[in-house]
């Protein structure tokens, strides 16, 4: 008899507990703006927060709430951030383009002992730094090319990471996943990288790297706009005053500098022709 009263008074609460929430969902509903979902079904839902949002809905709210500009994402093409733009009821201002670049060039770096653990660059940074002589290159693992939502990069053969401009949208996933900060997001516009991070002296450098800066100083004497400047053992390019004429590529002894706009067609063609053969594997019918 114990237990049947139990149940009941369980029954009873139950269903009273219920229909208080019901009352008080009804009695505390916040009716959500509509644009929010409208410019969430805009964006492209990668939730990869190079907009500095949580994810595609919190930047859509952001928006809504003027927390946020209608171009906050960075890979929504023009088209659909002008229709953000209709939306919201403002004009659209177009967001400079911008890529990530990976500063570092080295191939076949010496290594310091051979690394057999995870192939992932965050596990082989916390091994004594990592296996290379070269503290600051790319531990070619993939890291960043696993990150990334849009698929824009691959490795190459030689190990280090390409991107892909065409893809590219700059979200910066690749930036926090590099355990060595190689790689940094920069305007489209400025073309001319120094594709080294080392702070090393130049001496040590060329016994362990082929093709890093050796701050031998030549593109500084070169640069006839005062814009590129050999700081801590490293050259630095001042983009407020270079003009990407290019002079500092001409003199640059380790080939380290270069212009990516000679790089552009190259680095694309391959990923082309591996979505075609994507795509030729999935058309291909598997018989059974």
């Amino acid at each position: 008899m114990l237990i049947i009263w139990s149940l009941v008074m369980l029954t009873i609460l139950g269903v009273a507990f219920a229909l208080g929430l019901s009352l008080a969902s009804k009695k505390f509903k916040v009716d959500a703006d509509p644009r929010i979902d409208e410019i969430g079904d805009l964006l492209p839902g990668a939730n990869c927060g190079g907009c500095g949002f949580a994810g595609c809905l919190a930047a859509a709210e952001a928006v809504v709430k003027s927390d946020a500009p209608v171009n906050v994402c960075p890979a929504l093409d023009k088209t659909l951030a002008k229709r953000v733009a209709d939306i919201m009821g403002v004009e659209y201002v177009e967001r400079e383009r911008e890529i990530a670049v990976v500063r570092c060039k080295g191939k076949n770096v010496a290594q310091r002992f051979q690394y057999f653990g995870i192939a992932d660059c965050r596990a082989a940074q916390l091994v004594q730094g990592g296996n290379l002589a070269c503290t600051y290159g790319c531990l070619g693992f993939g890291s960043c090319a696993d990150a990334c939502p849009f698929d824009a990069i691959r490795m190459g053969p030689d190990r280090l990471p390409i991107v892909n401009p065409e893809k590219c949208t700059a979200c910066g996933k690749c930036v926090e996943t590099c355990p060595r900060d190689l790689i940094c997001v920069l305007p489209v516009k400025t073309f001319v990288h120094v594709l080294c991070s080392s702070h090393v002296k130049g001496a040590l450098v060329k016994k362990i790297c082929a093709q890093g800066c050796i701050a031998c100083k030549k593109c500084e004497k070169a640069c006839p706009v005062d814009a590129i400047h050999v700081i801590d053992f490293l050259a630095e390019i001042d983009y407020e005053k270079c003009t990407l004429c290019g002079k500092c590529i001409e003199v640059c002894p380790t080939r380290v500098i270069e212009d990516l706009r000679k790089k552009k067609k190259k680095t694309a063609a391959p990923d082309a022709e591996k979505d075609k053969e994507d795509a030729s594997k999935e058309e291909v019918p598997v018989s059974t």
